[in-house]
């Protein structure tokens, strides 16, 4: 186990540790790994998964003495949620442009080739008509047929701008404080 406080010692020393606190650490970290080894306590029980990380571990305890400043926390977020984010935005935009625009519009209305006057009962739109049948044609009444996926969509997409606002800012909130 000495190698590891050695790697200890090299990394307070990248740190700018003094020398003296530096020492004092490393004999206390060697004491206590005898210690433990003594009562048969392995390292990696000691230290947990610090023992495979030998400058985390020394730079986390200068850190906790207050020897060197708390390292700074990292400003970048995980990819995925950045990736979730722009997709719940860009899904809100394409949404709300999908119902300003009102596009793609649906018209239908039913016109007849035989005499004026006479009630025309509704047909299915896969009815092919004869002659003075039914015919199906565009005409000036509209409505946009998307509308509603349109808004199940731009309810979605805000629902996930949302839930990603709340997952940005429990990620600063979800750590301990750090102390000076």
């Amino acid at each position: 186990m000495s190698d590891f406080v050695e790697q200890c010692r090299q990394e307070w020393k990248r740190l700018n540790v003094p020398d003296p606190l530096a020492e004092e650490m490393a004999a206390d970290l060697a004491s206590d790994l005898r210690e433990a080894e003594a009562d048969g306590i392995s390292a990696e029980e000691f230290l947990g998964s610090s023992v495979f990380d030998p400058r985390s571990f020394a730079a986390s305890w200068a850190a906790e003495r207050g020897i060197i400043p708390a390292p700074a926390r990292r400003g970048n977020r995980p990819l995925v949620l950045v990736a979730f984010t722009a997709l719940a935005a860009v899904a809100v935009l394409v949404a709300a442009l999908l119902l300003a625009t009102g596009e793609p519009k649906v018209r239908a209305v039913a016109t007849s080739t035989g005499r004026p006057g006479i009630a025309i009962p509704p047909v299915p739109f896969n009815y092919h008509p004869g002659p003075g049948r039914l015919v199906l044609r565009t005409a000036s009444t509209s409505a946009s047929a998307s509308a509603p996926v349109e808004w199940i969509l731009l309810l979605v997409a805000l629902a996930a701008l949302g839930f990603a606002a709340w997952l940005w800012s429990s990620r600063g909130r979800s750590h301990p404080p750090v102390t000076a």
